[in-house]
């Protein structure tokens, strides 16, 4: 029986669909800083400064970024397809519109990150720290966040589908006007939501995790609740 199919007359949630990316043997980069519209193919980008950066437009493929400086990097409507984002760091990198296809990013260190637009396709974020990521009018679509820290998410009008949170922390999430589908919050370490609640009407949950919503659940319908 599929994913999708019915079990004991309850629908079961439909698994998510992890990126498989084996990088082949890569080239070491040596072109310098990033160029708008470049195109990236099979090279390592190790340890190196890209802040302030222009790679607008840019297409990575087969491609991995480990320990690179991203501060303030324009990477708007960038393409990165089978690539590798380990450890890279930084304050305000620019990714608004960009593509994530089939990508893994690890233990990142990342603040400010604007994804506001951006379309993010079996996709895993394991480990790491990222704070006010902007997600706003975003299409999540077979992602999930593993064992990483999300601090103040703005998944504003996103779409969500097949989008897992497990072992993880996620701080006063904004959720408002959210399409969920598939979205399984069961196995997330913690959650705060700051707003939308009400988005969680696709969303699966734990047992033991309604009593925790209960007050939020409470407040979104106007119950008042008093000893």
């Amino acid at each position: 029986m599929g994913t999708t199919g019915r079990t004991n007359g309850r629908k079961k949630i439909a698994a998510v669909r992890r990126p498989e990316v084996r990088l082949p043997p890569l080239e070491a980069y040596e072109g310098g800083g990033l160029q708008p519209d470049g195109d990236y193919d099979g090279v390592e980008f190790r340890g190196l400064d890209l802040a302030g950066e222009t790679g607008t437009g840019s297409r990575f493929m087969d491609c991995a970024l480990r320990d690179c400086a991203l501060d303030e990097t324009r990477l708007r409507s960038a393409r990165f397809l089978d690539s590798v984002l380990s450890g890279i760091r930084g304050v305000g990198t620019d990714l608004a519109g960009a593509t994530l296809r089939d990508v893994e990013v690890v233990d990142a260190r990342l603040g400010g990150t604007q994804l506001h637009g951006a379309v993010l396709e079996r996709v895993v974020v394991r480990g790491g720290k990222i704070d006010y990521l902007n997600l706003r009018m975003a299409k999540l679509k077979d992602v999930v966040f593993e064992g990483c820290v999300l601090a103040e998410p703005d998944f504003g009008g996103a779409v969500l589908e097949r989008v897992e949170f497990r072992d993880c922390v996620v701080k006063r999430v904004d959720f408002s006007g959210v399409r969920m589908t598939d979205v399984d919050l069961r196995t997330v370490e913690r959650i705060e939501i700051a707003r939308g609640v009400d988005a969680l009407a696709g969303a699966v949950i734990g047992t033991g995790q309604l009593l925790d919503f209960a007050p939020l659940f409470a407040a979104q319908l106007g119950v008042r609740v008093e000893d």
